[in-house]
């Protein structure tokens, strides 16, 4: 009797460490293939020559000083909530409240420049709106931290209710502050007189923002690279029983880590409340608690590397509005080709981890 052994086609395995330049090879061509879907798209919907649309897409980052500028500061505070959120995914806590612990670090900052705006020297209520901001962000990411600790709660689950409740507090105190009443928001704080506005060094609005998240990324990398409590989050990512093993109190390293993940990511939502944009809304921070997770997991959690998925991203986002704008297209048609974008760097990951191994010759036959 023959028995016969059908093979499939094709089965995925997983692969052994690429070297870097493969890994980046397989992420740009993920790019070219992301902007050539983009173009294409834009392309059937315009009738644009698809020229015409990379050179559009270049331009909603590059076409003057000012867009270079905001696309840099767009960079900075990604990548600062980016480095933030770093420290709980290497120990694979998934800390899914960036958004939250900006807008607390966001609120406490307007807090201080509404309430002690002109009643304190200006640099000394630059101090407390730091202090402040990072508190405030420490207290909203510690919070699921003691509850994993304790009761080993879902810190995911955990995280993303403590955005909700975040939002609603920032949308309580609009009310509470809005100017005038029955605006439905703050409006510019302290215009008159810029108390609790950051400084402006060099003549640019956003380059000490910049700065701020060049200094916070090389802060990061030595952290997480060289230093005892760094060296404990990377154990207990890979395996708590083994921490706890060698001696490491691993309760202890995931409230510390949040502290800092939280405390960060405060000083981030204090960048846009007092460096930027002087307000305070609930949609401060566009989704970017969310995106920084992406830029932390492409970058394989090296600081360094954020600086350029972060580039990536909002350089890409930018392109995405511009040719909605030229073309007289909603702000939809832009969320489309972002989304092809992600979409396409995303699944890179996926062949840089994997690998399609197809059927060679035929079944064999016993």
């Amino acid at each position: 009797m023959n028995n016969k052994t059908h093979t499939p086609l094709f089965h995925i395995s997983k692969r052994g460490a690429l070297p870097w330049y493969a890994a980046w090879a397989i992420r740009g061509g993920a790019l070219i293939l992301a902007l050539l879907l983009c173009a294409l798209v834009t392309t059937l919907v315009t009738g644009q020559n698809p020229i015409d649309v990379y050179i559009t897409i270049f331009k909603g980052s590059f076409g003057s000083s000012r867009r270079a500028w905001v696309l840099f500061q767009n960079i900075a505070i990604l990548l600062c909530v980016s480095l933030a959120v770093t420290p709980a995914f290497k120990m694979r806590f998934w800390n899914i409240g960036g958004e939250g612990q900006m807008l607390a670090g966001g609120l406490a900052t307007a807090a201080c420049m509404i309430l002690l705006g002109g009643k304190l020297p200006g640099w000394l209520l630059i101090v407390i709106m730091v202090a402040a901001s990072i508190l405030a962000g420490a207290v909203w990411g510690g919070i699921p931290a003691v509850f994993k600790a304790r009761w080993n709660t879902n810190e995911t689950l955990f995280t993303l209710m403590m955005n909700y409740i975040a939002t609603q507090l920032v949308a309580f105190f609009i009310i509470v502050w809005e100017v005038p009443k029955g605006a439905g928001q703050i409006g510019i704080i302290n215009q008159s007189s810029e108390a609790g506005w950051l400084p402006v060094i060099g003549g640019q609005k956003y380059l000490l923002n910049i700065t701020v998240a060049a200094v916070v990324c090389v802060a990061m990398h030595i952290y997480l690279s060289y230093t005892k409590h760094g060296y404990e989050i990377s154990v207990v990512g890979e395996s708590e029983n083994t921490a706890r093993y060698v001696g490491i109190k691993v309760e202890r390293v995931i409230v510390r880590t949040m502290l800092l993940s939280g405390a960060v990511c405060g000083i981030a939502g204090m960048l846009l409340v007092a460096g930027t944009e002087h307000t305070l809304t609930t949609t401060i921070t566009s989704g970017r608690g969310f995106t920084a997770v992406m830029v932390s997991w492409l970058a394989k959690f090296n600081p360094f590397m954020m600086i350029f998925t972060s580039f990536l991203i909002v350089f890409m986002e930018r392109g995405a509005g511009q040719i909605a704008t030229d073309y007289g297209l909603s702000q939809s048609f832009a969320d489309i080709l972002t989304g092809i974008i992600l979409f396409c760097i995303i699944g890179s990951e996926f062949f840089i981890t994997y690998q399609i191994n197809f059927r060679h010759g035929a079944a064999k036959e016993d």
